[in-house]
């Protein structure tokens, strides 16, 4: 028997915003940082090191502190409780840690109080996959289709999407999952690059960059849009030089237009023929991206890493307002909400392509895009999943992307969890404000509280 005794939860934050990394038309000084929770528990793993599982979300810097105090509060309602008895049942875990009428007020289902159980959810999928040996991933693709449509938060979804409805679509891929995980262990899953795309980077900056995501194999590459049209026609300029006729450039707005303004500007950028354009308003608009969408085709539209629950999702689904749907394992309420979505893409025929363009991010949305092709939609068709080349040092488990000869791709991830433990010297250093990256006042301490 393994109980959980004990919660960690730190404040971690990166000044990336002094080298302009993850710089965009919205967000130009972030700080990369995550509210990093630790449930610890009284029993060791089968390496013989104490049991314990590592979860995050994503935030870009001032406000981070709001997030770990909610997940906080959240993550003690945990303490006591027997990790078999959890890994029995996460989806009355999950039920449990949302239905906090107090703490749902602030939300609900959005804003800190969703981020902050994002954070506290992924750590017991994190813990409850570490006491089974298995990557997350492996967990969840092993279950029955009745089993993970169990784990599915399906409330508020049955005129969408049915229980009976999930349960086909599941059981349609059920047969030949093993051979996918057999294509993925060769191939990978195909990734795409934003590193290069950074709205703070120089030109010959951006240049070198595409040159080397081009050398390295990549495919898509995404640039950041939105600040100066003039601007924008020349980067893209650049970045169609470099990439050629047959390589695909994405780009993505961060939610700076309004609609008719984003409708003009996609168009002007049309002729470096972009495969998407990403956030190209208000993220809560789904009939202002359906506009968009109508308007600007057959250029794509790309949405979700802001769509705060699966509700919204459910609405931009029905409203036929995204081509390629963005989810974030960060801002969702974890792999509940997760496999919920996997399910109405599925249901609806869209790709899922997970953002993760922040510190963390790239670790989990593997497990996300390998899960959606094993056992949810079957297909690798219109799907590419983003991998930002920034922060996975400080993971005790690094994602690994790999070119097998399809291009680079996300390696399978095999060791058990979430890939979401950070170093213990990572966390030190970099916690807010007293880590030693941070007590001379050496980062900005300024950033962004709309993420």
């Amino acid at each position: 028997m393994a109980r959980i005794v004990e919660v960690d939860v730190e404040d971690v934050r990166f000044p990336t915003s002094l080298t302009a990394d993850g710089s965009d038309a919205m967000n130009q000084d972030a700080d990369y940082s995550a509210a990093y929770v630790v449930l610890r528990t009284d029993a060791v793993d089968g390496s013989g090191e104490p049991l314990a599982g590592y979860g995050l979300t994503f935030t870009i810097g001032r406000g981070n502190d709001l997030v770990a105090e909610a997940a906080r509060q959240q993550a003690a309602a945990l303490v006591g409780r027997d990790v078999d008895e959890l890994a029995a049942d996460m989806g009355g875990v999950y039920r449990s840690l949302t239905a906090d009428s107090q703490l749902r007020w602030l939300g609900p289902e959005k804003g800190v109080v969703h981020l902050s159980v994002a954070a506290v959810l992924n750590a017991t999928w994190d813990l409850v996959a570490r006491r089974a040996g298995v990557p997350v991933w492996r967990l969840l693709a092993d279950m029955t289709p009745e089993q993970l449509v169990d784990v599915a938060d399906l409330r508020y979804l049955s005129d969408a999407l049915t229980r009976d409805e999930a349960i086909g679509i599941l059981r349609v891929h059920e047969p030949t999952k093993a051979d996918r995980v057999a294509h993925l262990e060769v191939r990978g899953y195909p990734a795409y690059t934003t590193s290069a795309g950074w709205l703070g980077y120089s030109d010959q900056k951006l240049r070198r960059l595409c040159q080397e995501a081009v050398d390295a194999g990549y495919t898509h590459i995404k640039l950041k849009v939105g600040a100066s049209l003039a601007d924008d026609m020349r980067r893209c300029g650049i970045a169609r030089e470099i990439l050629g006729p047959d390589r695909h450039l994405m780009i993505d707005a961060n939610q700076v237009w309004d609609v008719p303004e984003a409708v003009a500007w996609v168009r002007a950028l049309s002729r470096f023929r972009p495969l998407w354009i990403e956030e190209p308003t208000s993220p809560d608009d789904v009939l202002g991206h359906a506009e968009i969408r109508d308007r600007v085709a057959p250029i794509g539209v790309a949405t979700g890493e802001h769509c705060h629950n699966r509700v919204m999702f459910k609405q931009f689904l029905q409203a036929h307002a995204l081509d390629y749907l963005q989810l974030d394992t960060g801002r969702l309420a974890s792999l509940n909400e997760i496999v919920a979505v996997l399910l109405l893409a599925a249901k609806f025929g869209v790709p899922v392509c997970p953002h993760a363009g922040g510190v963390g991010l790239c670790e989990m949305v593997q497990h996300v895009s390998v899960l959606d092709y094993v056992a949810v939609s079957g297909s690798l068709d219109g799907r590419v999943t983003e991998y930002v080349d920034h922060l996975h040092e400080h993971f005790a488990d690094p994602v690994l992307v790999s070119d097998t000869g399809w291009g680079p791709g996300y390696v399978v991830p095999s060791r058990p969890g979430y890939s979401t433990q950070m170093h213990a010297a990572s966390v030190t250093r970099f916690r807010y404000p007293d880590g030693s990256e941070w007590a001379g006042e050496r980062g900005s301490g300024v950033t962004s509280l709309r993420w």
